[in-house]
């Protein structure tokens, strides 16, 4: 089978952790011994998040007294898709010895007019008192907001149309290589009037782009891994229950957050709704018992899932 995983950003860099190289490359080998054995089995795409990332070099080159203005997000998300593709490729090829490995840096197509530049929503860096998050605002004009008990940095963030490089990752993934792209949801870019792309200030989904590069591919199944087991109905109440079946219909009537799980559930519903192929939510440390249907959230157009992978 052929499937896309999107790793979340706990898979970097959990919540109160220092963004030290040590500790991310420790979570790094960490989500490769989960996702080795299916690199063993399928055709495998994997995606990651650079939201913690991208916050700290673009901290760093606000700061940086010898640049006249600081690097554009277009450029922090290149460098970002640069340093974590070299983990997950050196991690990968020091799990499967003989297996070919590309990390491919990648441009994601978005339209010059998505309201979303006008309205970021996106949370990029690292996790402030309300405080200090408003002083760096009023210093660097910044937009924050309110990320569960802390304050974040928020960017614009334009739905993807499109992954540029998507032919070269299917001739990649034809000639048996597992391929780690679209980091940070892809650089974000339009075409202007030339016809010629241009990078712009804002960060993609990755996930949303997941599900876009995933239906381009053509894959069987879309795995969205997130820092819980599932997603909840009635959550916050004392009724809340995890789903553990469901169809895209059923999910897209749940009232969930747009910044966190939001999101996820819009990418794994568009792709099974486009492909009726199979989407699945839930934890790194559960991507065997997942594939098996004993753990996470399985959306598939009828709801119903026996573990095989086949196309429901």
């Amino acid at each position: 089978m052929r499937i896309v995983v999107a790793l979340g950003g706990n898979a970097l860099l959990q919540r109160g952790q220092r963004p030290d190289a040590d500790v991310q490359e420790a979570n790094v080998r960490r989500a490769v011994a989960a996702l080795a054995p299916l690199a063993a089995e399928h055709e495998l795409v994997v995606t990651h998040g650079n939201g913690p990332q991208v916050g700290v070099l673009a901290l760093q080159s606000a700061s940086d007294p010898h640049l006249t203005t600081p690097y554009p997000f277009d450029v922090l998300g290149a460098q970002t898709q640069g340093m974590i593709g070299y983990w997950l490729l050196q991690a990968m090829q020091n799990a499967l010895p003989g297996r070919h490995i590309a990390a491919v840096i990648n441009q994601t197509l978005v339209a010059a007019t998505d309201p979303a530049f006008d309205d970021p929503t996106k949370f990029v860096g690292e996790v402030y008192e309300r405080a200090e998050a408003e002083r760096l605002a009023a210093e660097r004009g910044w937009a924050v907001r309110a990320d569960g008990d802390g304050w974040r940095r928020v960017v614009g963030s334009p739905r993807p149309l499109r992954v540029v490089e998507t032919p070269l990752i299917r001739l990649l993934l034809e000639s048996g290589a597992v391929v780690v792209c679209a980091g940070g949801g892809g650089v974000p870019v339009v075409r202007n009037e030339s016809g010629h792309l241009d990078g712009v200030e804002a960060v993609v989904d990755k996930d949303l782009t997941s599900a876009a590069l995933a239906e381009a591919l053509d894959a069987d199944a879309l795995l969205v891994l997130t820092d819980v087991g599932a997603v909840m109905r009635d959550f916050g109440t004392p009724d809340q229950a995890p789903i553990t079946r469901e169809t895209p219909i059923g999910l897209r009537a749940l009232d969930l957050p747009k910044g966190s799980m939001g999101p996820k559930v819009e990418a794994v519903c568009r792709f099974v709704e486009l492909t009726g192929g199979i989407g699945i939510i839930g934890a790194l440390d559960d991507v065997s018992s997942m594939i098996a249907g004993t753990a996470g959230t399985v959306v598939t157009p009828s709801g119903r899932y026996d573990g095989s992978l086949a196309r429901a």
